[in-house]
């Protein structure tokens, strides 16, 4: 009776714990490393006494948040704008551009090389040109979104509808199909995991163009709060700044990969056979 009665506060304890267990199980190994990661910054900062200016601390940066929320937000919005304006731009021309190259020759040899070319040119040459002609408001900010994120659409699309065999567009058309039908039921559904990791690349360019933009002439925005923190020697300011653009181009990204398995549901279903 003794050692029963002894055992049941160690499973009483054994319970208690298992819900505990079982969401730090469900954790993610990447959320373990980043916590590893950040108390190993704020052990260093602290124990090597790093000036502030130089590396501030993990808890510094999280002060700096609580302090300076009210123009971080406000500014982080501003960023979002341009980056989802200009990504549903760059779709928008990007998609149709890369299906014009598909299906005519003329768009393919007269338009496609030059496309190619012009990527040679750094889009931070091209900034100046874009303030002279469009001011310092909105919309250069976008183009250079624009600029920088459409390019990986159009070659990515382009692959991808060129990718379904001859033996499928040859089976469609034997069994009456039109060119449009062709084209809906057979090569895009074909090209759609190659359009979607262009789609994927554009978002991290996207983020890329939005803060460059901002570098070069803005009056808000977290690329122009970086600058003005950076003259001010505020560093835990400018770590906020990058965080919050991490969050943004993270958040963007996995939205996308969510649309994107709604859009081609048979390849999730071929992921799940296969691990089996």
């Amino acid at each position: 009776m003794a050692m029963a009665s002894a055992t049941e506060p160690q499973q009483d304890g054994a319970r208690a714990l298992a819900p505990v267990l079982k969401v730090l199980n469900g954790v993610p190994l990447a959320v373990w490393t980043l916590i590893g990661l950040l108390l190993f910054w704020e052990a260093y900062v602290r124990l090597a006494n790093v000036p502030a200016f130089i590396l501030p601390a993990p808890s510094a940066i999280a002060q700096e948040f609580r302090a300076y929320g009210h123009r971080l937000f406000p500014n982080a919005l501003v960023t979002m704008f341009e980056v989802v304006f200009g990504f549903t731009c760059a779709v928008l021309i990007g998609v149709p551009l890369a299906v014009a190259i598909v299906y005519s020759k003329f768009i393919q040899k007269g338009v496609y090389p030059l496309i190619v070319a012009s990527q040679t040119i750094p889009k931070v040459a091209i900034a100046p040109l874009l303030l002279t002609w469009f001011g310092y408001g909105m919309t250069p900010k976008i183009v250079i979104v624009i600029l920088l994120s459409f390019f990986p659409i159009v070659i990515n699309s382009v692959m991808g509808l060129r990718s379904a065999s001859d033996e499928m567009i040859h089976l469609a058309r034997s069994m009456g199909a039109s060119a449009w039908q062709t084209f809906w039921k057979f090569r895009l559904p074909h090209a759609l995991p190659s359009i979607f990791a262009g789609l994927k690349l554009a978002t991290a360019l996207s983020v890329i163009g939005a803060i460059v933009a901002e570098f070069i002439g803005a009056d808000k925005g977290l690329g122009y709060l970086i600058l003005i923190a950076g003259s001010n020697f505020d560093v835990a300011r400018q770590f906020a700044a990058i965080i919050c653009i991490a969050l943004i181009g993270m958040c963007f990204f996995f939205t996308l990969e969510m649309v994107e398995r709604f859009a081609i549901p048979w390849r999730n279903k071929s992921d799940v056979s296969s691990e089996a």
